[in-house]
């Protein structure tokens, strides 16, 4: 027994030294990870030497000799801070996340092999000019020498992963595919209305709506579609893409010049979607947001203009409905033409690899195929194939982002934007002279119909026929009240020439900045970084009075709607109001019977709450009975979570901004550094967008912030949210978040007031 206990003892306490030693691989093996501070490389390629500076939030300040060898500096510092992130996107675009994740990811990866992003960024390569070749290669050169001197220590995840393949231009342009995409939503919006919904939500405007005589089985393969589709990066419905700018001249401006706001809504993470940057070259400086996987500034300031963008909202998706015409075979106009056949194989980690077909139209590749595991023909349901703008040839957005780099005026922009054709954007510019506004990419111009549902592709009759660009699409420029807004509302009445779209998001928030822009005679950036994190919501403030009239029984639903008498609409965070209100609103919404599934759902409450929307509750005083259940329904379910007083309930509590890493937030153990929660205010109504997700959680929002002084650029002020880095155990990585909560906006100057780390970069010696 005694030699039982010693051999015991000694197998326990070797046990424990392997536990260490193991511990201590994993420690040395994520300290080795860590980007680290000062220090000098060499990039093959490089002009001559360039030098960062890092401020102490980890925002850098590159000097470079060209623009090229700033390219290259930002490429490496890209993969020094976000090389994972990078990964993750190109992955994602080109359908390969199955080969990392497991067959989990699978439906994410035939969606993008049937889209066929990474066969369109191949086109755009090949189409490049010369210049622009030169900056995403340069780009690429500082990536790949960051990739080449760390290997599988580029970054944490690729502990687990393995070291990361080398960065090419290809992978460069997925990101403009990859925006194209999530910024559109009309293809899942048409499928919504394919299921059985009925007209557009609410009605854009009397404009008929012509569509195809679909086969009865539509509804059905749309439905089955539905179901297979992946949300990513979140839902491609209207909210999920949203933004807002503003902007006024030297007469409301207490600078003497144009003053810019800009704030861009995207989904939440860790890392954010931007980095901050300034790149000062002898042709200039860029001030801004960048994003990890391009070498172009996105938005900012480039010392002669500022500029930001806002989703515009223009349908440029059409789902085709086509027609069988025998074995591999299609009906067009001029007969029948065989589909164009794609083989792509899936890789997929820990499982056989999967082999999928794609076919092809003359409208583009057909989706329907994803709702059957049986191969590329559908099994007697309709064949529905998608054309998209963002996939169309000869497109040249990374073009149009390095010559708005350049831009010395607003005429240069408006030049630019043109050749931004990827992305369909309102393009707010400001330059010492004055204010504009116009619209980036290409929208299709259709023979007939309106773009809201499938339409019939064998005829031809709805095909699209050309693009409107440039000075066709919606421009203003120098408005005469001398004040811009956009925040995704329409840019154009329903009589403009070119038809844009039939589905609109609502201009609650543009209202808002509007009041606020007008309630100040001259503005300030403080005025504009403060409507920047506005809570009070129009939405709630129009529809209180109808909330406050209605009839109740006395009980704890009574005595929480009491509350709301007397409420401001302010979406504060510290308030009960909110909470109540957002909770039985949104219950309201679900519980409507008539209404398009694709709408957000305030536009289906407003629509329902408004005199000539009372028949979406079915009949008019089923409104009512509605409003008591789904306040009985908030108030229990908010009372099981948060306590029998309402007024003790805070919004905040339950409304947190979650920004959280792709693949460590599913490791438990690492929750309390993967993922991030910030209780905020506001809601999806209000100028600090903070949407909901599935919970009351805010997964969407501002990532990055600006504000800009045309009479002094270098005045400017920033933020993105949660940090510059993307290693989950710098501080970097979240120490900006807590100024993004309150709204502290950052100047970058030329030199920052302390050197936290220098590195410097020099050519890599001939062999």
């Amino acid at each position: 027994m005694r030699r039982l206990r010693r051999w015991l003892l000694r197998l326990s306490a070797g046990l424990a030294v392997l536990v260490l030693l193991a511990a201590g691989l994993v420690a040395a093996s994520l300290w080795h990870s860590l980007p680290g501070g000062s220090h000098s490389a060499t990039i093959a390629g490089l002009g001559r030497g360039a030098t960062v500076e890092l401020d102490d939030d980890a925002i850098p300040r590159i000097r470079a000799a060209s623009p090229r060898d700033a390219a290259a500096v930002l490429g490496y510092l890209h993969a020094r801070e976000r090389l994972f992130q990078m990964d993750m996107m190109r992955r994602a675009a080109a359908g390969e996340l199955s080969e990392i994740a497991g067959p989990a990811t699978l439906p994410l990866d035939r969606m993008m092999r049937t889209l066929g992003l990474r066969r369109s960024a191949a086109h755009a390569e090949a189409a490049l000019d010369t210049d622009t070749r030169a900056m995403l290669e340069a780009y690429a050169t500082g990536v790949n020498a960051w990739i080449t001197a760390r290997g599988r220590f580029a970054a944490a995840e690729f502990l687990l992963l393995g070291a990361p393949r080398p960065w090419t231009v290809t992978d460069s342009l997925l990101w403009a595919k990859t925006m194209g995409l999530y910024l559109s939503a009309n293809w899942r919006t048409e499928l919504a209305r394919a299921q059985g919904s009925a007209a557009p939500w609410p009605p854009a405007d009397d404009t008929p709506s012509p569509h195809a005589a679909l086969n009865p089985a539509l509804a059905d393969t749309a439905r089955r579609l539905a179901e297979v589709l992946p949300s990513f990066p979140t839902p491609f419905t209207l909210p999920a893409s949203a933004s807002n700018a503003w902007a006024v001249d030297a007469r409301h401006s207490a600078t003497g010049a144009p003053l810019l706001a800009g704030d861009p809504h995207l989904g939440f993470s860790l890392p954010g979607t931007w980095y901050l940057a300034r790149i000062d070259t002898p042709e200039g400086t860029l001030a801004g947001a960048t994003a990890p996987g391009v070498p172009f500034l996105v938005m900012g300031h480039n010392g002669r203009i500022a500029w930001s963008f806002t989703t515009n909202g223009a349908d440029v998706q059409d789902l085709f409905v086509e027609t069988p015409a025998g074995p591999g075979l299609y009906l067009t106009p001029d007969g029948p033409r065989p589909f164009i056949l794609h083989q792509e194989r899936l890789r997929v980690r820990g499982q056989a690899d999967e082999v999928l077909t794609v076919r092809e139209t003359r409208h583009g590749p057909v989706i329907s195929d994803l709702a059957t595991n049986s191969g590329p023909v559908a099994p007697g349901g309709p064949i529905l194939a998608v054309a998209m703008a963002n996939l169309a040839a000869d497109e040249t957005s990374a073009a149009g982002l390095l010559a708005l780099n350049r831009a010395p005026d607003r005429a240069a922009a408006a030049l630019a934007a043109t050749r931004i054709n990827g992305l369909v954007q309102n393009m707010i510019v400001a330059d010492r002279h004055g204010i504009a506004l116009y619209v980036t990419g290409r929208v299709p111009i259709r023979r007939a119909g309106d773009g809201s549902r499938p339409a019939p592709g064998a005829d031809g009759s709805h095909d699209w026929t050309g693009w409107a660009t440039g000075p066709a699409l919606p421009r203003i420029v120098d408005p005469p009240s001398g004040r811009l807004v956009n925040a995704n509302e329409r840019v154009a009445p329903p009589d403009f020439p070119v038809f844009l779209g039939r589905d609109w998001n609502d201009d609650l928030r543009a209202r808002r900045a509007r009041e606020l822009l007008a309630a100040t005679p001259l503005h300030t950036l403080d005025s504009f970084a403060a409507m920047q994190i506005d809570t009070r919501s129009l939405f709630a403030r129009d529809t209180l009075p109808r909330l406050l009239t209605l009839d109740l029984a006395d009980g704890p639903a009574t005595r929480a709607r009491a509350l709301l008498a007397g409420w401001d609409a302010n979406m504060r965070e510290d308030a009960p109001q909110p909470l109540i209100f957002h909770s039985w609103m949104q219950g309201f919404a679900r519980a409507l019977e008539a209404g398009d599934g694709a709408a957000p759902w305030w536009h289906r409450a407003a629509h329902a709450l408004s005199p000539q929307g009372s028949a979406s509750c079915g009949l008019p005083a089923h409104c009512e009975t509605l409003l008591r259940t789904s306040l009985d329904d908030a108030i229990t379910r908010l009372t099981t979570r948060y306590g029998p007083d309402p007024a003790a309930w805070r919004w905040g509590t339950a409304h947190r901004a979650v920004f959280a890493h792709p693949l460590l937030r599913m490791v438990p153990q690492l929750d309390a550094i993967a993922v991030l929660r910030v209780p905020v205010g506001g809601d999806a109504t209000t100028l600090l967008r903070a949407n909901a997700g599935r919970d009351d959680d805010a997964v969407h929002g501002a990532g990055y912030r600006a504000v800009y002084d045309l009479a002094t650029l270098d005045n400017s002020r920033f933020i993105v949210a949660p940090g510059q880095s993307g290693h989950i155990l710098l501080a970097s990585a979240r120490n900006l978040a807590q100024r993004w909560h309150a709204g502290t906006l950052l100047p970058i100057p030329a030199a920052p007031n302390h050197v936290a780390a220098r590195i410097i970069l020099t050519p890599e010696a001939a062999p």
